[in-house]
């Protein structure tokens, strides 16, 4: 580092959080299109209750009593509230795993196609195997990706999963995890990407899946500087941040007045062979006061607070454009 930076591993007290970089993922156009085609043909009023029912299901983890929604309105209100911001945290970690040749991808609890969708943007060439056993699901993500393979199964009663260069689990493990995750790294030739809430539960979802895996030897591709252990501890865990353009249909349906929201999410990513780590993982959003920048970042030593001040205008410029979850 520059003499302009310090470092203080013991980080006495919490950086404060804040927004610095306003970039929105959308949906593209095509998808869009879809969304509202399947919103329209249920109807704002079914739509606006099934979407506040999946979102106080999911809030108090009981995702299964959502089968008692009629099949469209589940679809549909997927769609509209929860497809965006899942499509947003996968392209997110897929942007930590380029340069690894990548033919072909397995989704599984794919939903309505959220992270194949993020997938074939990304790997325009690869062939997509989508594994749901929700069959309304099912339907619409044969809409939104309509060259993938889908499988209807249940991964939780799966003993095994076919072979793929790159195995994804958005959202979909959950209490799984442990006996899942093992099968999935088994299916992965060359990497694994599991994405959970930004909560306690979700971290500790992939903590746990990061611990279990690094322990058989695989490797860390992101976002961790390390393959030691997580020094996240107490009540802390750790998140990143995707910002989400909001359609008006899903202002409507939210009953929310900005055009964004953001969604928080935990990850990890693992490959077969070593990545390249960087020195420091931001962690927290930047804090711009005059003259000066303040990153929380994790490094293979523990928690840092780097200070970069105008001194440096080099690494001065770097941080004014570094963001949460970025690498330093």
């Amino acid at each position: 580092m520059l003499p302009s930076t310090e470092i203080d591993t013991s980080i006495p007290g919490e950086v404060p959080r804040r927004f610095v970089h306003d970039e929105r993922v959308q949906l593209p156009d095509r998808v869009k299109r879809i969304v509202e085609a399947r919103a329209d043909a249920v109807g704002f009023p079914a739509l606006k209750r099934a979407a506040a029912e999946m979102s106080t299901a999911y809030r108090e983890g009981r995702a299964g009593s959502l089968k008692r929604l009629g099949a469209a309105e589940r679809a549909a209100a997927y769609l509209v509230t929860r497809m965006p911001a899942t499509y947003a945290a996968t392209s997110a970690a897929l942007g930590e795993i380029d340069g690894r040749a990548i033919g072909s991808v397995l989704d599984v609890g794919a939903g309505t196609g959220a992270a194949s969708l993020a997938v074939r943007q990304r790997y325009p060439e690869a062939s997509i195997t989508m594994i749901e056993r929700d069959s309304a699901f099912a339907e619409a993500a044969r809409e939104v990706v309509p060259d993938a393979k889908i499988v209807a199964a249940d991964i939780a009663q799966m003993t095994q999963f076919p072979e793929h260069d790159l195995v994804i689990a958005a959202y979909s493990l959950g209490e799984l995890a442990g006996p899942v995750a093992q099968r999935l790294w088994k299916a992965a030739r060359v990497a694994l990407v599991v994405i959970e809430p930004g909560s306690p539960a979700g971290f500790g979802v992939v903590r746990s899946v990061r611990d279990q895996l690094l322990a058989e030897g695989a490797r860390m591709l992101a976002p961790c500087p390390a393959e030691s252990a997580c020094p996240m501890a107490g009540a802390e865990w750790c998140d990143f941040g995707a910002r989400v353009e909001r359609s008006s249909l899903h202002r409507r349906v939210k009953g929310a007045e900005l055009n964004y929201e953001d969604e928080k999410f935990s990850y990890v990513a693992l490959g077969r062979e070593a990545g390249s780590l960087p020195a420091h993982r931001i962690i927290e959003h930047p804090v711009h006061t005059p003259g000066l920048i303040v990153l929380r970042t994790c490094t293979s030593g523990g928690f840092a607070r780097v200070a970069v001040t105008k001194r440096s205008k080099e690494e001065y410029r770097a941080a004014r454009k570094a963001g949460w979850g970025g690498r330093w």
